[in-house]
């Protein structure tokens, strides 16, 4: 199995790079990737993604002081493989025995080895080999080639019935919507908001806890909760890509739980506000839940909170964006007792709230980079069951909005940096 096909790696590739301090990309000739360890595989990229948390780099805040290859998301073919992938392999993630060059592959933003403490509890994002594509240690995927690390435990084979996915729409399980479906994870099985799926009050709404106690001889209290106890209320401040991830995979799951609920979408940029209210029109009514969804500006959503919980805030606020005016914002919806998951980037600034602020609110915060792999399966029942909304390119719905060359890469970075257009795909062939 291991082995390199055609694949030489004399030679040079295409590649976006970034420049310090900030704002300079470049598109060069660079060196092609090797096989460097016996875990590795090399993917010859199909399409490569620009990502909002690309710009981190692009605007220099991530105190990134040498030139790189950009990009973490990425879809292809491999190529080469190390020596490693045998058919005899075992006791390790299951592509060391059954990747082969020529196999269609997605990864995600960071390396996963699948084998220590973390990947095996499915805190993927925190492995111990872990390293984020798209830093000068790791050159990442708007190139032609990219190396993989840890590769039988990074990469995800696309194959069956996900071999009908146009690479447009595979590549969003990279990164963004695993990101949004996150999101939606952080606060949804959170034990605060039990209350509403349970019907017990905290803390007895807990399932495995409830009955631990019971089994112990502990009474559980007579429920006193009410069905408008019982409605979920939920802001999802930020409606970029991801944000549009989080909507559709909140939506997804409110209707399996069949809970009722109320949604408000905010997002100060009217262009993002008009494209959320398509995408919500492409969801079939079926799969819209039994609730209320509205989309609304900054001071259009405060007040929809406010009158449809009488000044209480909500259950829930999913912050995307990854600045402090965003966290304020999702601090100042929150009723108390509830819950912030915030998956944006966040950079250097101290949090805008002191100590005492949220110990005064009983707020539980839920920060961090999404476990992709992890969180893969689930994020690829959402596409599959969603394809009106991920499978297209260019329509008034479309997540992704454009495909485009590399001689378009330094156009698109600036564009995107402004907000003055969507999720963009780079094509390393045009």
């Amino acid at each position: 199995m291991a082995g390199q096909a055609s694949y030489s790696s004399e030679g040079t590739q295409t590649a976006v790079r970034w420049y310090p301090p900030a704002y300079d990309v470049r598109v060069e000739s660079v060196p092609l990737p090797s096989i460097e360890n016996p875990d590795d595989a090399i993917v010859k990229i199909k399409l490569g993604g620009l990502c909002g948390s690309d710009l981190h780099v692009y605007r220099g805040h991530e105190d990134v002081n040498a030139p790189l290859i950009c990009g973490h998301e990425f879809v292809g073919e491999v190529v080469a493989l190390g020596a490693s992938f045998a058919s005899s392999a075992s006791g390790r993630p299951v592509l060391y025995s059954s990747l082969h060059v020529g196999d269609k592959v997605v990864s995600p933003f960071t390396v996963t080895c699948g084998e220590c403490h973390f990947c095996r509890v499915g805190s993927t994002c925190r492995c111990l080999h872990s390293q984020l594509f798209g830093i000068p240690a790791l050159p990442g995927g708007q190139a032609q080639y990219v190396r993989v690390p840890k590769a039988g435990g990074t990469l995800f084979k696309i194959e069956g019935r996900m071999s009908q996915i146009s690479d447009a729409s595979l590549i969003l399980l990279g990164d963004i919507l695993p990101t949004g479906v996150f999101a939606v994870l952080q606060a949804m099985q959170h034990p605060k908001l039990l209350p509403v799926f349970t019907s017990q009050p905290y803390p007895f709404s807990s399932q495995p806890f409830a009955t631990m106690l019971q089994n112990n001889g502990t009474e559980l209290p007579q429920s006193l909760i009410r069905e408008e106890d019982k409605v979920l209320t939920v802001a999802v401040v930020g409606l970029g890509p991801v944000g549009i991830c989080a909507i559709v995979s909140l939506l997804d799951f409110l209707e399996k739980s069949k809970a009722a609920f109320k949604v408000v979408a905010i997002d100060p940029i009217e262009d993002r506000r008009k494209k959320v209210q398509e995408v919500y029109k492409l969801i079939d009514e079926k799969a819209r839940g039994n609730g209320t969804f509205e989309v609304a500006s900054i001071d259009e959503g405060k007040k929809i909170v406010n009158q449809w919980t009488n000044g209480t805030g909500c259950n829930a606020v999913l912050e995307i964006v990854g600045n402090n005016s965003a966290l304020t914002l999702a601090y100042e919806l929150v009723r108390p007792f509830g819950v912030i998951s915030s998956v944006g980037v966040h950079q250097g600034p101290q949090l805008p709230f002191t100590g005492r602020q949220v110990y005064d609110k009983n707020v539980s915060f839920e920060f961090g980079r999404c476990p992709v792999r992890a969180t893969l399966p689930i994020a690829l029942e959402v596409l599959l069951k969603h394809q009106d909304v991920f499978g297209g390119v260019g329509g008034a719905a479309s997540l992704v909005e454009k495909i485009v060359g590399f001689d378009q890469a330094v156009e698109s970075y600036e564009l995107f940096d402004k907000g003055k257009c969507g999720k963009v795909l780079f094509d390393p062939w045009r």
